[in-house]
């Protein structure tokens, strides 16, 4: 399931792309990422809302284009023994650094995500970022929620985001042209219930984490914390897209040890970006990598692109084209 799902997104919405361009049509990614929680024990919501920020920031979705809304209130908790630290599964790495942080304590209500959603920038000009999504009919919508749930509402620190408010506000971005496709995530108990009478010609798919009357699932509990770290509906997908661009990076750290002769040259070659000049270097090398290694126009392996920048920078260093492409060869065919 978490593969399917890492594929829907891809497919539908281009979230587990790593090229930093807009999508061709001259439209845009926009992300919306919501934890509607606060206190300790529900750690596990912060910490999913910060890793699908790491996630989708490492994609190449610009900061301008993601609004995330999260109590702030655990990562300084007195209770945690890692002040500044959010993990999100057992030994795991810090999630919270660098998150953005545009709405935070009393800021994150309903009323601020429907406004959000909308583009209404006049409805939270006295709160948090201001940050509203600006979406046109060319662009994509990823809304990724965490929180608890009930049937036809999904709760909020004090308030609730009920059924028919959200459907209402779907309804006005579909007429009023605010996208072309949109992607809703929710993880939540019964949270099925929120859109099981989602129309279906409006170009909105939404998976949830349980059906209208089931619940869905903490995971991965903390003996140390004593609290749970994740959600088991997020964590498959998350760490689906972690596993998968890890490995990709691996390979070409690999191919630059045996290009360069050196971890040392390898990394200097990888931490380095030199302009593109000899088009024929790196378009055989581009070429072959794609075909022998990771077709980037496979969904699953999207994250290759991220990665073309290093061919660009042993061709211009000078190393021959067929001593790039052997090396391709031994660590992708061997």
């Amino acid at each position: 399931m978490a593969l399917k799902v890492a594929v829907l997104l891809s497919c539908v919405l281009g979230i587990s792309t790593l090229n930093l361009e807009d999508p061709e049509d001259g439209g845009k990614h926009w992300v919306v990422i919501v934890a509607g929680s606060n206190g300790w024990y529900n750690y596990r919501h912060q910490a999913d809302a910060c890793h699908a920020y790491q996630i989708v920031h490492r994609n190449g979705i610009p900061d301008e284009q993601i609004v995330v809304m999260m109590y702030d209130d655990i990562a300084y908790n007195d209770e945690n023994p890692t002040k500044g630290i959010i993990i999100n599964r057992p030994n795991g790495t810090d999630v919270y650094k660098g998150v953005l942080k545009d709405y935070t304590n009393d800021d994150v209500t309903p009323q601020t995500f429907l406004a959000v959603l909308r583009g209404d920038a006049e409805a939270v000009k006295n709160k948090g970022s201001g940050k509203v999504i600006r979406s046109g009919p060319k662009d994509h919508i990823f809304v990724y929620f965490t929180d608890h749930g009930a049937p036809g509402i999904l709760a909020f620190p004090d308030d609730d985001l009920k059924v028919q408010h959200l459907n209402k506000t779907i309804r006005y971005m579909y007429h009023h042209k605010k996208y072309q496709k949109m992607v809703f995530y929710i993880e939540a108990c019964e949270s099925g219930s929120m859109m099981e009478n989602l129309p279906k010609d409006i170009n909105v798919y939404a998976t949830t984490a349980s059906n209208p009357e089931e619940s869905s699932y903490a995971c991965y509990y903390d003996e140390k914390r004593e609290t749970y770290l994740g959600d088991l509906y997020s964590v498959k997908w998350m760490e689906d897209s972690d596993v998968a661009r890890q490995v990709i990076q691996e390979s070409m750290h690999k191919i630059m040890i045996l290009i360069t002769g050196s971890k040392e040259h390898a990394d200097k070659i990888l931490s380095s970006r030199l302009n593109l000049r000899n088009y024929d270097c790196y378009e055989s090398a581009m070429d072959h990598f794609k075909k022998h290694c990771y077709n980037w126009h496979n969904p699953l392996y999207e994250y290759a692109l991220r990665q073309l920048y290093a061919l660009v920078n042993v061709c211009e260093t000078g190393y021959p084209v067929v001593r790039i492409q052997l090396a391709m060869d031994q660590v992708c065919l061997g």
